[in-house]
């Protein structure tokens, strides 16, 4: 099967999962209504932890699948991922009360992975010289399901309740995974040598930290003014259609992303993962000065989109350079550790962004982020190894004329 046809499979699939995580995650905290959680300040302890059990257990698991998966090959895990993931959601359908949902939470982010897997599986099986393009492109189908599904989500909530929209998801989900299950085909796993010792495999990806550091940074930037959004957009306007342009604020930044991937990500293959990469950690950092200064929600909206569309240069170089840098017999692992920095800023984003704000207002925020996303950038182009490393596997690569 050509990686082409593969990319397109697994971009439906991605697209399908990421609608249906988001058509109901907009919704928990209205869900608990009907689950008998009626107090607000019960109602907003309750989904602070219900949104943050699936990432808490999604960290300490991911590698671990991504190990089955350079045991085992991607489709296995990715089949896993999706089954298990579709019963979980469909039984939140069925939930009884806030704890039955808490501890389905935290049981599909033990089980899920299949995005992930889907990127890791994708990486696995193009040529480097395509695999900005091929990830960046992957990248678009996730984006594109986060920006409909809430919409999606909200028009079957008001028809149908919220019950049958888990019920509908979960099946969404199994469909895309018995697609993939279908027309991809497993790839054979890359053996470990004899000689080397697991301690020596691990070890070998200690220059992918860096990397590893810039992912969690780069769902950190996206995730840490998502509490404050509402309230920093309303006090840039009159007060008037607050809920459209907090929505609005949150969105663009998904549409600059849509835009970004595969432009950037074609472009890391021209230039190199590694520029684009510094590239975008710079240009993140600059789009928060005038999010912190402006006045003007017009202002606001056109940083918001141009943060995404640097985002977008980053998530495909990440994936890439996690391909080029580790062993070809952790591949998944390597991916797995990348999934798990993604969810750590997922989830310490939203606390770090509401401790900040509440301390030092609204404004303090921007710019603590922009300091970090501008470290990141420093050690990323200070670190001679791997620098070095980029070289020698993109030598490795080069035909001998």
């Amino acid at each position: 099967m050509s990686w082409q046809r593969t990319l397109w499979i697994l971009w439906m699939a991605n697209f399908s999962t990421a609608t249906g995580i988001s058509m109901i995650l907009p919704f928990l905290p209205l869900y608990l209504g009907e689950l008998g959680v009626t107090d607000e300040s019960e109602v907003l302890l309750w989904s602070g932890f219900i949104f943050s059990a699936q990432a808490l257990t999604s960290i300490f698991f991911q590698p671990i699948w991504g190990s089955f998966a350079d045991r085992y090959g991607h489709k296995l895990m990715l089949m896993r991922a999706g089954i298990f993931g579709s019963i979980i959601t469909m039984l939140m359908g069925f939930a009884g009360g806030p704890w039955h949902l808490l501890l389905l939470r935290m049981a599909n982010g033990a089980a899920s992975g299949f995005i992930p897997m889907a990127v890791s599986m994708q990486a696995a099986v193009t040529p480097d010289q395509h695999t900005g393009k091929a990830l960046g492109t992957l990248q678009t189908g996730v984006t594109a399901g986060m920006l409909i599904g809430p919409l999606i989500g909200g028009v079957m909530a008001g028809f149908f309740g919220f019950r049958t929209v888990f019920i509908l998801t979960g099946f969404l989900s199994l469909v895309s995974t018995l697609i993939v299950g279908i027309y991809v085909k497993n790839n054979k796993p890359k053996q470990r040598e004899a000689k080397e010792t697991p301690a020596q495999g691990w070890s070998v990806m200690l220059p992918l930290l860096p990397i590893f550091a810039a992912t969690m940074l780069t769902q950190l930037a996206m995730m840490s003014i998502q509490p404050i959004i509402p309230i920093y957009a309303a006090s840039l306007t009159d007060g008037s259609h607050t809920e459209l342009i907090a929505g609005l604020v949150i969105s663009v930044a998904g549409i600059g992303t849509l835009i970004g991937s595969p432009i950037l990500g074609r472009m890391g293959d021209a230039i190199g993962q590694r520029a684009v990469l510094i590239f975008s950690l710079i240009m993140c950092g600059m789009t928060f000065i005038p999010q912190a200064l402006t006045s003007s929600i017009i202002v606001l909206l056109a940083s918001r989109f141009c943060l995404g569309l640097f985002i977008g240069g980053m998530l495909p170089s990440l994936n890439t350079l996690i391909k080029k840098l580790a062993p070809q017999h952790m591949q998944s692992r390597a991916q797995g550790l990348n999934a798990s920095s993604q969810f750590i800023g997922n989830l310490t984003g939203p606390i770090m962004g509401s401790v900040i704000s509440a301390s030092f207002g609204f404004r303090s925020i921007f710019f603590i982020t922009m300091g970090l996303l501008f470290a990141n950038a420093i050690i990323i182009w200070m670190n001679q190894k791997l620098k070095q490393q980029i070289k020698e596997h993109e030598a490795q690569q080069d035909p001998v004329i």
